[in-house]
């Protein structure tokens, strides 16, 4: 079967390079609405160990669909009012979630993610005035108008599937690092040719890792970033406490000797690797791996 035509109208939405300017802007504001990292935290979803807005939003979307029901059966308005506004006002945290996940994406992701969420504002406004209209008994246009705002939120959850499931923003990027590594102890390098306290990419059965020696002690992650793939060999030390590596990409910040995050936008932690030096050479396995 071949994909939908409107498929490829989504995929141009990409490479469209016009709504720069506007990510750049809605970005600023973000930023200045959320400005502290222990709350930006809160809205990644670093608590839950994954993003929360594909949680929050299925308030808004539960009460519209309902909504939408029960303006189909005669009797129900009130009701169908009811969950409108629960619908309304749920929307808001939701799409605080949102925007803060989204301003650390990459740009073809926040060009798409700019779309989806003006549909979803707009829907919010359709539902806005259709509350307006029927407050004023006029219900037909009431009806309208909210299913106005039923279509456009779909066309936003549509948007929303391609930025999750086309371009993969917000999952977890070393999900498949268990499945691709090979069972076993492997040999990683000589102890001596590690740097004491350095961040250091090595290449194991294919695999990148990040290598941080303490003495006699190894501690191996997967480099690749489970944000967003970014190479974290690349990043900066931080110490919270414990070690910790700050990707060069979007600033999760991961504790070295266990993979967990310490800060976002990442939600997932990096596998950690067991390691043991077998006559002065560094070996490492993973558990779960295969």
């Amino acid at each position: 079967m071949k994909p939908l035509p409107l498929l490829n109208l989504v995929s141009r939405l990409e490479d469209s390079a016009w709504l720069d300017p506007w990510v750049t802007r809605v970005k600023g504001t973000v930023n200045s609405v959320v400005p502290f990292p222990w709350l930006r935290d809160v809205l990644h979803g670093v608590p839950l160990g994954h993003p929360v807005h594909p949680l929050a939003v299925q308030i808004p979307l539960g009460a519209w669909t309902s909504a939408a029901v029960l303006d189909a059966v005669p009797g129900n308005e009130r009701a169908a009012g009811i969950l409108i506004g629960v619908g309304a006002i749920a929307a808001v945290p939701s799409a605080v979630a949102g925007f803060t996940d989204w301003s650390e994406l990459h740009e073809q992701q926040q060009r798409v993610g700019l779309v989806h969420a003006a549909a979803n504002i707009a829907a919010t406004g359709l539902y806005i005035a259709s509350l307006v209209e029927r407050s004023r008994g006029r219900q037909s246009r009431g009806k309208l108008l909210g299913y106005l705002g039923f279509a456009t939120v779909g066309a936003g959850g549509f948007l929303g599937g391609h930025l999750t499931y086309r371009q993969a923003a917000g999952v977890n990027h070393s999900e498949d690092v268990p499945h691709r590594f090979p069972v076993g102890w492997h040999t990683l390098a000589p102890l001596n040719e590690l740097a004491e306290g350095e961040l250091e990419k090595r290449t194991v059965a294919g695999m990148p890792l990040l290598v941080f020696r303490e003495g006699q002690v190894v501690h191996v992650l997967s480099d690749v970033c489970s944000h967003l793939s970014g190479p974290l060999h690349e990043g900066k030390l931080d110490e919270r406490g414990e070690a910790c590596v700050i990707c060069p990409w979007h600033g999760s910040v991961f504790e070295l000797r266990t993979g967990e995050v310490r800060g976002g936008p990442a939600t997932a932690g990096q596998p950690r690797f067991s390691t043991r030096i077998e006559e002065g050479v560094v070996e490492v396995s993973l558990p779960g791996a295969g």
